[in-house]
């Protein structure tokens, strides 16, 4: 039977952390400032799951998954966080979502906090449910199940990282101002970073399927896999991009999401 309390203290943990966060973003004026957050809120997430298991050992499933975990959050909010510090204005979707809750009751601090702040802790706990999963048991030795997902979370932890290198680079040539990045692994897939995010998680996925729960650990990458293609992430940058130079041609050779050949 499952040990709701644990699913609890990490729901509390991460509203914790947010509302910290929100905190900041009141006294910067920014609430672009969860974007670097969100890393960091799943390691939150993660240590006190893993401080809540009933017997601990070293060497265990529970310790890869929070190491891997921990790995792919201070990656993503070191990378966020230098692209932040170096832009002076809020993000383009928070400054429309200030205008519109400015309109709401409770005006847009009060909207801001439940509607986006409150609603990325709960997010964040069910995409950690593979991390949970395995901590709700004694320590899971490791096994192929390990090594598994092990080399599926380091392919996308690969494409990740270099794909926001490359994207990076590209940026800061101002030879390349107003244009695409259609290179690298951006030839492969239209959204390397974000084909690398979900990999990771069903990577973190597929070790945590030792665990007795291993339909509760199903739920993360399921969550976070829906969310990147149809709520944020994959979906918000076409929108964005729809119209540009050279978008439809791109978009017509490179496939959407998963990596393959380029279509002539």
């Amino acid at each position: 039977m499952i040990d709701w309390s644990i699913i609890v203290y990490c729901l509390i943990a991460s509203v914790l952390f947010l509302t910290l966060v929100f905190s900041v973003a009141l006294s910067r004026n920014r609430y672009d400032v969860i974007d670097i957050a969100w890393g960091m809120a799943f390691i939150a997430i993660a240590v006190v799951a893993y401080s809540s298991q009933p017997q601990y050992q070293l060497v265990s499933v529970q310790t890869v998954i929070v190491l891997l975990v921990a790995i792919w959050g201070m990656r993503l909010s070191w990378h966020i966080y230098r692209r932040w510090s170096h832009s002076k204005k809020e993000d383009g979707r928070y400054a429309e979502l200030r205008k519109s809750y400015d309109k709401k009751p409770g005006g847009a601090a009060l909207n801001m906090y439940i509607k986006v702040f409150l609603l990325q802790a709960i997010l964040a706990v069910m995409v950690s449910s593979s991390v949970i999963a395995v901590c709700l048991v004694a320590p899971l030795p490791l096994s192929w199940l390990t090594l598994v997902g092990l080399i599926v979370w380091l392919i996308g932890f690969c494409f990740e990282t270099i794909s926001d290198r490359q994207l990076g680079m590209h940026i800061r040539n101002q030879r390349n101002k107003h244009t695409l990045m259609t290179s690298g692994l951006w030839k492969y897939t239209r959204h390397p970073n974000y084909f690398g995010e979900v990999t990771q998680w069903w990577g973190i996925c597929i070790i945590a399927l030792a665990s007795p729960y291993w339909w509760l650990a199903i739920v993360g990458p399921v969550v976070i896999t829906f969310l990147i293609l149809f709520v944020s992430g994959v979906s918000l940058s076409e929108k964005r991009f729809e119209g540009r130079p050279g978008w439809a041609a791109y978009k017509k050779r490179t496939s959407k999401f998963i990596p393959w050949k380029t279509r002539t």
